[in-house]
């Protein structure tokens, strides 16, 4: 048995996608480090268009940042060594050890996957040997029996490693003890022996009304039920990731009570959309109403239009134009009471006159929105970096965040389009401007996810928009970094109250030594 010096870890799987394993994880995490312990997060496979970058460099799903932030550890590759993100219906581009190294067919993974697997192992164990207790998160269902030959990330590699695992189930979505009861069976004789616990997840109501389930289910199986976990209702959550988190809702709703004329923000649903944390502080924010737009209709009356990430630009630029949204944005902006428009990274750069990307769609030369001057190139190496710095603006306004991309936006000059730099990155005398701000202030794009992240530039931004539109802003009193971490405090007080946390830290403690790990 482990002491939790010795790289004690536990893996929290689930029984479909969304059951929230993320949320647990995270919530893990937090209760843990509020407890004392070294903690660290991994996820050996993640699918997502949502990345964030590494202090050196690397790439991994953000996720796994937000969990390190929960456990109060810098972000590290080794804990998302494997990282696909979609590209379009069956491919993905592929980033090992925080680095893209191609193209992956779904079809033709389970070859690549085989040869990923002691690159994932080694991370994992590296990472166990240096930190007390590590947090480990699956991917879609445990029981998926036509991929598990292929499985790096599931109940395959907690045998690998000799780690615990427990099962979460949504109970809100309906079939839960079929889905656990099914999962179990389904699984051979050694995944089996990895599960030691059920979670319920999502539950509204009487909790007692379950106990004649959970019994039933712990008899069948052997496996006791750890704990249910009550429906978060109304908290928002922040970072959501999973495809079912994300159509589920717009991002938020505004907040009766705080202004009769809020600024109306609307974000295009963009096809590939990357990056949805970038809009959580606007989540926060009780002045602002946020909505998706899915067609030109959505954009009626709003006041600020957000072009957001991508994964797929030159095919998400011709989904605008294909859904008229590409003209009705045209249309808003001809009108000098109009809304005004910002565009991140892909977002900033279908703004511009146009594109040549012969790397991501391999399309050569398109033609953007032409509402913002300039021009982007997709060229070699990709930037992933952090970034920080001021507004351009001679305010001396702060930002940080970072950027992941191919495309090279600059600025292009004539005309009564010509644009500014909005922001300036890097330290003094050295700095580099970046985005860009078009004459009239209506439209603006950076490359720089999390730009909103920053206060005093949010509450700027904002209250601009209002004083145009004639819509009142009130700013939010709490800053963002400060909600984001009582979001994390809330997740693990709703653990700390409804699992039986000291059952986890043992069964953490019961994983098989990092030398002695059986293997793949």
């Amino acid at each position: 048995m482990a002491s939790t010096t010795e790289g004690a870890a536990l893996m929290v799987v689930g029984a479909t996608s969304g059951a929230g394993k993320s949320t647990l994880v995270s919530a893990l995490c937090r209760a843990l480090a509020r407890r004392g312990f070294d903690v660290a997060p991994f996820k050996a496979q993640n699918m997502s268009n949502h990345g964030a970058v590494t202090p050196d460099g690397g790439e991994i799903g953000r996720a796994q940042a937000m969990q390190a932030l929960a456990a109060r550890v810098e972000t590290d590759r080794r804990m998302g060594p494997v990282l696909l993100k979609p590209s379009g219906a069956r491919t993905s581009h592929l980033v090992v050890l925080g680095e893209e190294v191609g193209v992956a067919d779904a079809v033709g993974y389970g070859e690549r996957a085989a040869r990923l697997r002691p690159v994932v192992l080694d991370a994992l164990q590296s990472l166990r040997a240096e930190h007390e207790v590590t947090v480990l998160e699956g991917a879609g269902g445990a029981a998926e029996i036509n991929l598990l030959d292929r499985d790096l990330v599931n109940l395959p590699l907690a045998a690998a490693a000799g780690i615990p695992a427990v099962l979460v189930v949504d109970i809100e979505r309906g079939g839960a003890f079929a889905a656990a009861y099914g999962t179990w069976a389904l699984l051979s004789d050694r995944l089996r022996a990895c599960l030691h616990g059920f979670v319920i997840n999502s539950f509204r109501g009487d909790v007692s009304l379950l106990g004649p389930g959970l019994r039933d289910l712990a008899e069948r199986t052997g496996i006791p039920v750890l704990g249910v976990l009550p429906h978060l209702g109304e908290h928002l959550m922040l970072g959501v990731e999973d495809s079912l988190d994300l159509t589920a809702a717009p991002p938020s709703a505004h907040r009766s009570g705080t202004t009769d004329r809020p600024v109306r923000v609307g974000v295009v649903r963009l096809p590939h959309l990357a990056n949805p944390s970038d809009l959580d502080p606007l989540v926060l924010e009780p002045g602002v109403e946020l909505r998706w737009a899915s067609s030109p209709g959505d954009l009626s009356d709003v006041d600020l239009v957000i072009l957001p990430g991508s994964r797929s630009t030159v095919a998400d630029l011709t989904w605008l134009r294909e859904r008229g949204l590409g003209r009705a944005l045209a249309d808003l902006l001809r009108d000098p009471d109009g809304p005004f428009v910002l565009g991140i990274c892909a977002g900033y750069q279908m703004l511009g006159h146009t594109i040549h990307d012969e790397i991501e769609s391999g399309a050569g030369a398109v033609a953007g929105l032409g509402l913002l001057a300039v021009r982007t190139v997709f060229t070699v190496p990709k930037t992933v970096r952090r970034a920080e710095g001021v507004v351009a603006d001679g305010s001396g306004t702060p930002v940080a965040g970072y950027e992941i991309r191919w495309g090279r936006p600059e600025p292009v000059g004539g005309g009564d389009g010509d644009v500014r730099p909005w922001l300036q990155l890097g330290g003094e005398g050295t700095g580099r401007a970046e985005g860009a701000v078009r004459t009239d202030g209506r439209v603006r794009g950076t490359s720089l996810h999390g730009v909103l992240d920053a206060d005093a530039l949010r509450h700027d931004l904002l209250s601009t928009v209002a004083l145009a539109r004639d819509r009142i802003f009130i700013p939010s009193a709490v800053p963002y970094a400060q909600a984001l971490d009582a979001h994390l405090d809330h997740l693990a007080d709703w653990v700390e109250e409804h699992l039986d946390l000291p059952a986890l830290v043992d069964l953490a403690r019961s994983a098989t030594r990092v030398e002695e790990a059986p293997g793949w």
